[in-house]
C-alpha cells in the first residue's frame, strides 16, 4: 500500500509543478501584452527610468573617477626644500639622512644648483628661443638654489616634518633664507578642489537619483493604474471563474519588471559608450579614468544586473503600491 502511494505523489507533485510552470508562462505573456497595449505610456516609463539609472550610474562613475584622481594626485604630492647654492655634496648627504628619519618621508631627491639651472632652462626655454637661452647660460650659477624633492606618505601629516626642517640645526645652516620651503605646493590646492568636487558631485548625484527614482515610482505607478482600469472587465471575468490572486496580480508586476529590465540594459549601454567615447578627452585633463574604464570592462555583466536588480526593484515597488490600491481581489 505505501509503495502505490509513492508514485502517486510524485505524479501529484509534478503536475502540481507543471502547472505552476505553466501559469507563471502565462502571467509572463500577460505582462508583455500589457507592455505593448499602450507604447506611449510604456515609452514615458521606460525613458524616465533609464533616465534615472543612467543618473546612478553616472553618480557612482564620477566619485570613482575624481577619488582615483585625487588617490593618483597625493602619491605625487612632494615638498620642495631649497637650500645655499654653495651647500658640499657631502652636507646635503648628510641632511638627506636626517630628512629620510622622519616616518612620513619615503624619498628625498637632491637637486644641486647646476641640475637646477639646467631643468629651469629645459622647462621654461624648451631650446627654442637661442637668445635666451644664450642670456640663461650666462647667469651666475648662484641664482639657482640647490633643492630637496621630498616624496612623503600622507600630504595631510606634514606636521613632523615642518618641525624638523625649522628646527634641525643642518636646516637652519644651510637652507636658502630667500626661499620658503613649499609644503605640497600647488598640487594640494589641486587635491582639495577635486575634493571638493568629489563630495558635490556625489551629493547631487544623490539627490538627482533620490528625485529621479520617485518620479519614475510614480510614472510606473500612474502607469499600472491605468492598465488596471482599462482591463477591468478582464480581471472581473478572471474573478468569476475563480482565478488565483497571484495570477490577477502577477501580469502587472511583470510589466513592471519590464520597464526596469529595459532600461537597465538602455541606461548600462549609455553609460559604457558615452565613458568610452568621452575616457581620451578626459584623461587628456589629467583625470585618472584609465583603471575605472578596465574595471568597468572586466566587471560589466556584474554591472549590468546589478543595473537590472535596481530598475526591477524600482518597477515592483511602484507595481505592488499600484496593485494593492486599485485592484480588489
Amino acid at each position: 500500500m505505501a509503495k502505490s502511494k509513492g508514485p502517486r505523489i510524485k505524479m501529484f507533485q509534478s503536475k502540481k509543478f507543471r502547472r505552476q510552470w505553466l501559469t507563471s508562462l502565462r502571467m509572463v505573456r500577460y505582462g508583455a501584452n500589457n507592455f505593448t497595449r499602450n507604447i506611449w505610456l510604456t515609452t514615458a516609463a521606460t525613458a524616465v527610468m533609464t533616465i534615472t539609472l543612467l543618473i546612478v550610474f553616472t553618480t557612482v562613475i564620477a566619485r570613482d573617477v575624481l577619488s582615483a584622481t585625487v588617490t593618483e594626485l597625493r602619491q605625487k604630492v612632494d615638498v620642495s626644500v631649497y637650500l645655499k647654492s654653495d651647500i658640499s655634496t657631502k652636507d646635503a648627504a648628510s641632511l638627506r639622512q636626517t630628512t629620510l628619519s622622519d616616518a612620513n618621508v619615503t624619498g628625498v631627491r637632491y637637486i644641486p644648483s647646476e641640475q637646477a639651472k639646467k631643468d629651469y632652462i629645459a622647462t621654461e626655454v624648451g631650446g627654442n628661443d637661442i637668445d635666451q637661452l644664450q642670456t640663461l647660460s650666462e647667469l651666475d650659477i648662484n641664482t639657482f638654489p640647490a633643492e630637496f624633492r621630498i616624496a612623503v606618505k600622507d600630504p595631510d601629516q606634514l606636521a613632523s616634518l615642518e618641525t624638523l626642517v625649522k628646527n634641525d640645526k643642518g636646516f637652519q645652516e644651510f637652507m636658502n633664507p630667500d626661499l620658503a620651503p613649499t609644503f605640497a605646493g600647488d598640487r594640494r590646492t589641486v587635491i582639495d578642489t577635486i575634493s571638493g568636487w568629489a563630495k558635490t558631485a556625489e551629493r547631487v548625484g544623490l539627490i538627482a537619483s533620490t528625485v529621479f527614482v520617485a518620479i519614475s515610482m510614480l510614472i510606473v505607478f500612474n502607469t499600472i493604474r491605468m492598465a488596471i482600469f482599462s482591463r477591468k472587465e478582464e480581471i472581473q471575468m478572471m474573478k468569476l471563474i475563480g482565478a488565483d490572486k497571484n495570477f490577477i496580480r502577477g501580469p502587472f508586476v511583470v510589466e513592471a519588471v519590464m520597464y526596469g529590465f529595459i532600461a537597465a540594459l538602455l541606461a548600462t549601454s549609455l553609460g559604457y559608450f558615452g565613458l568610452l567615447a568621452l575616457e581620451p578627452k578626459i584623461a587628456s585633463y589629467g583625470v585618472a579614468i584609465g583603471a575605472i574604464k578596465d574595471d568597468l570592462v572586466l566587471y560589466a555583466p556584474l554591472i549590468l544586473v546589478s543595473m537590472i536588480v535596481i530598475g526591477s526593484m524600482i518597477g515592483v515597488i511602484s507595481s505592488r503600491l499600484a496593485v494593492r490600491r486599485y485592484l480588489k481581489v
